[in-house]
């Protein structure tokens, strides 16, 4: 095994790798053109300028159904004086469309004629030349530009190519990708069955994403068989890319610094590697090389790793290789509904849930991790954090690329507070009725929720927050914290929530009171969580210091999150609820059945989203849904349960 490890050169900030880049590959090369049908030339960029061989229309047409006249025999009619004229000698009956007759220039309306007989009609009022006439070229004249060059042909350019006599029209042709996936870890998922993916092997995704990512920007790509850890055979591949018609080499994986990273060393011996590392997160092991003239990139392996460096390197890239612009996204201003701390020094692409509360459009950040294709997948803008500064504050008020439309994040119900699986339930339920509605939850515990709803940042919060002095469930809380907002508390679900552990619970674990244990190792809900409330609660009653507990200091925000923790072995026990136990075929022992309440300001309550929200909630399907996840009962879902003022 080779233990050699690459180290970055001396990282580039965005700006100074772009310029790299682009002065590298500058768009003096002209790439080749062909010809392509006209019905099949959407989205491809014109060669050459574009004239009509044909105008059009090609002949005077008549715009009405009605007679072709020549106005001047009409000059003069009126109501007590009308012009009697005869059929075929100077009135010819006309459909739209139709060619004028010889020695006409105008229409008279059908709806504007009397008819006499089937050879003489009368008009009560003159025409006027060239009316209701299509003249010949009045949309195009033939040997006009129709469209110049590096035009991008849209669905509506067809109509006119074709009105225009051109059938066939020269276009660049695509910039080529070869996109080489690497890594002995790599299973391609055509070919698996999940059962026997093993631990440490992983599905080869990233190759299909940028295949898709390339066509979107008007490229074409070619996906290589995976090629496992092996820098003679990763060699090979860019060799011979770079020595047939391929415009751009993308090495998927072996970017970083690891032994087994082979990207730079590949393209270090076959040409130069001009960037290796790039001061942005996610994105940093980006590497920029050239090999025979032709730019080849080693991409990180992390999935939103490797798509934010090719949105910022490669679309870009094949833009100026078809002389387009790289169009930025809409930008909007938003307010964070918390703060963000940032490593000086890095420019950060961080991940955003949008929507509109009130009269501003808020934002609530999503895990940052390069590896989380979900923050993406549920991603409603980002957030760019500049390298000079260490983070955003509280509320801050900033910039937000948009990643949807903004009609789409008006129609989202902004979420925030403890996290429960039938919230994903509810958020497909409205959408199966609703479809330009969406839900949008984030889970910051249900202490978090209540916060957001104090600072109008939220709809609404999901909360558990136990009384421990007379058992009641977030009114106490809400008095206590929210004492002059008007709140309308509704029933979501009463759940059952217990100690999850693994199969066959191998550490015979039988309640809270073995949490103590010195065999045992616990993971912990983030503190103000409902969970964690309840936790130290019967800590408490039972005279456990928690600083007795290992693990008591790591901290998961979601229930699913702590069942996968026990799955994996990272931890021998955690509490949440049982539908989380029951989805990864985990052990449950019940500890209590909790009240998760929805807390509602007022001034929402009655708007048309929350209105279906709360519909959606009180039917029998979803009810259905909710139970049998297992330790749901709803018997009460959809009530309210308090009404504070």
């Amino acid at each position: 095994m080779n233990n050699s490890r690459n180290i970055y050169l001396k990282m580039k900030t965005l700006k100074e790798a772009r310029e790299i880049l682009f002065d590298l590959f500058s768009s003096d090369k002209v790439l080749p053109s062909e010809f392509v049908q006209v019905a099949d030339s959407v989205g491809r960029v014109l060669a050459e300028p574009i004239t009509a061989k044909l105008s059009s229309p090609h002949f005077h047409a008549s715009a009405m159904d009605g007679i072709a006249v020549k106005a001047e025999n009409t000059f003069g009619a009126n109501e007590l004086s009308p012009i009697e004229l005869t059929v075929g000698e100077n009135a010819f009956f006309v459909n739209t469309g139709n060619a004028l007759p010889e020695n006409t220039n105008a229409v008279i309306m059908i709806e504007h004629i009397n008819v006499i007989d089937e050879n003489s009609l009368e008009i009560e009022a003159p025409a006027y030349p060239w009316q209701n006439v299509r003249k010949m070229g009045e949309d195009i004249v033939a040997t006009e530009l129709l469209f110049p060059r590096n035009h991008v042909i849209t669905p509506y350019c067809l109509g006119a190519l074709l009105s225009g006599g051109i059938f066939s029209v020269p276009v660049k042709k695509k910039p080529k990708a070869l996109i080489i996936p690497t890594g002995s870890e790599l299973v391609d998922w055509r070919n698996a069955v999940i059962e026997d993916i093993k631990p440490g092997q992983a599905l080869e995704t990233n190759s299909f994403v940028f295949g898709k990512l390339i066509e979107s920007c008007s490229g074409s790509f070619i996906r290589h068989e995976i090629i496992k850890d092996d820098m003679e055979k990763i060699k090979g591949a860019v060799y011979d890319a770079v020595h047939s018609d391929f415009d751009i080499v993308l090495i998927l994986g072996g970017s970083s610094a690891g032994s087994e990273d082979y990207a730079k060393n590949v393209i270090n011996d076959l040409g130069e590697v001009h960037v290796h590392g790039v001061t942005i997160m996610p994105g940093k092991p980006v590497i920029i090389g050239s090999v025979n003239n032709k730019p080849v990139f080693g991409m990180p392996g992390y999935q939103v790793s490797s798509i934010v460096a090719f949105e910022q390197f490669v679309k870009p890239l094949i833009c100026r290789m078809l002389e387009q612009p790289d169009n930025e996204r809409k930008k909007v201003e938003v307010e964070l509904t918390r703060k963000i701390a940032s490593k000086l020094g890095v420019e950060e692409f961080l991940r955003v849930k949008l929507g509109v509360v009130g009269d501003r459009i808020v934002a609530t950040p999503l895990p940052r991790g390069a590896g989380c294709i979900t923050t993406l997948t549920r991603a409603d803008g980002i957030i760019r954090i500049p390298n000079h500064i260490e983070g955003l504050n509280n509320y801050e008020n900033v910039n937000a690329e948009l990643l949807r439309p903004l009609s789409f994040i008006k129609n989202t119900i902004v979420a925030v507070g403890s996290h429960d699986n039938s919230l994903d339930i509810l958020a497909d339920q409205i959408r199966s009725k609703h479809s330009s509605i969406t839900l949008s939850s984030s889970n910051v515990g249900s202490m978090g929720g209540l916060m957001a709803i104090k600072k109008g940042v939220c709809h609404l919060a999901g909360s558990h927050l136990l009384n421990t002095e007379d058992g009641s469930y977030n009114i106490s809380y809400i008095k206590k914290y929210l004492p002059n907002i008007s709140i309308r508390l509704v029933n979501f679900v009463f759940r059952d929530q217990g100690l999850i552990v693994p199969p066959g619970n191998p550490k015979k674990i039988k309640g809270i009171e073995d949490l103590g244990r010195d065999d045992i190792e616990f993971i912990n809900r983030q503190a103000g969580s409902g969970t964690r409330i309840l936790l130290d609660y019967r800590l408490q009653q039972l005279g456990i210091e928690p600083r007795a507990i290992r693990g008591y200091e790591n901290e998961e925000y979601t229930h699913m999150s702590v069942a996968v923790a026990v799955l994996s072995g990272a931890a021998d026990v955690g509490l949440g609820i049982y539908a989380a136990a029951k989805a990864l075929n985990l052990n449950f022992i019940p500890v209590v059945t909790e009240q998760y309440d929805l807390v509602i300001p007022k001034e929402h309550f009655e708007s048309k989203n929350i209105r279906i929200l709360l519909e959606t909630i009180n039917t029998a399907k979803f009810k259905k849904r909710v139970e049998a996840l297992g330790g749901y009962n709803t018997e009460r879902t959809g009530e309210i349960i308090a009404i504070l003022d």
